[in-house]
């Protein structure tokens, strides 16, 4: 059975479900997620978002909050949209009338659950918006992930090339698998001002710090989710880590250094072998390096036949024989 598509509308239209699933959360302090299945809107909007304890039930932003987020949003159009203001305004005003005991923190939260990529470009992009130094971002892909559309990249582009105009500078740390990339080298020549790319073996996930005031993660696998964070603690933490894994790290742009082969090793056949090393299989490797298994197969072949290894088992012994581990970096 097919399932009719939730009708486009703007947030002062806000749909009979979307209004009905609202008020109700605001009631009731949330709701779940398949009970906001037909108002997908709510999300959308950040009039509903995950709680960070449990990511199926949806919590309402108080009304005032999300007022404000949208009227921030719009005060550059303020011309042509002071019509809508004052339709928002009226629309909310009823609702600012509930309780909402039970509504997030009208303040701002040192964490926040962000659902759907759009919302979390959004935020992304205000953030940056308001960066005067610097963004630090730890990239496990391509920049942006591949199911981003051309506008997404645009968009991207464009508040990183403001930072830059402003006199802030970007820094970025992506796996050695990325050093060729097309799509990441293209990005970093479009961009003029402070920007360095360096790379390493292995990178953690996704990780963005702006000013070393806000920082941004993935919340779940499929990156369809972000935790917009503001602990200093926690800040500081990412921020030192970053630091830590920058200077490890090989420069990737504006001057690329080449790797060393040491005794016909690689750089990417050493980090296989100190994986292997410690007993992960070939899709480990693989994912921890950020490559398909099948080239993870060809490097392992290549470093047998260079160690003369016969067997895994060999393998083995004979990576620590040779002292390749002692010359990873």
């Amino acid at each position: 059975m097919s399932v009719t598509p939730h009708p486009e509308h703007a947030v002062e239209d806000l749909c009979t479900a979307g209004q009905r699933v609202y008020e109700h959360a605001l009631r009731h302090g949330s709701v779940r997620a398949e009970e906001a299945r037909d108002a997908p809107c709510l999300v959308d909007f950040g009039l509903l978002q995950p709680t960070v304890e449990d990511m199926a039930v949806l919590e309402p932003v108080a009304p005032v909050v999300a007022l404000h987020r949208l009227l921030r949003s719009s005060a550059e159009r303020v011309a042509v949209e002071r019509r809508r203001e004052l339709r928002l305004t009226e629309t909310f005003a009823s609702w600012m009338r509930i309780d909402g005991r039970d509504t997030a923190e009208t303040g701002t939260p040192l964490i926040t659950v962000l659902g759907g990529r759009q919302r979390i470009n959004q935020v992304i992009t205000e953030a940056m918006a308001d960066a005067a130094h610097e963004v630090l971002s730890i990239q496990p892909h391509t920049s942006y992930g591949a199911q981003a559309s051309p506008e997404t990249h645009l968009a991207a582009m464009e508040r990183d090339q403001d930072l830059l105009d402003r006199g802030g500078r970007i820094r970025a740390l992506y796996p050695h698998t990325l050093r060729h990339s097309p799509q990441v080298m293209a990005r970093y020549e479009d961009l003029t001002g402070d920007v360095e790319a360096r790379t390493l073996n292995e990178v953690i996930d996704r990780l963005i710090v702006v000013d070393r005031t806000v920082a941004f993660i993935p919340a779940d696998k499929d990156r369809t989710n972000a935790l917009e964070i503001r602990h200093p603690a926690l800040i500081s933490y990412f921020a030192t880590t970053f630091d830590r894994l920058w200077h490890l790290a090989t420069p990737m742009y504006p001057e690329a250094v080449q790797q060393p082969t040491l005794n016909g090793i690689t750089p990417r056949q050493r980090a296989i072998a100190r994986l292997l090393v410690e007993g992960h299989t070939d899709a480990v490797i693989a994912d921890r390096l950020g490559m398909n298994v099948r080239t993870a197969r060809v490097h392992i072949a290549k470093l047998a036949a260079t160690l003369g290894s016969e067997s895994r088992a060999q393998l083995g012994y004979l990576i620590g024989q040779s002292g390749v581990l002692d010359q990873a970096g």
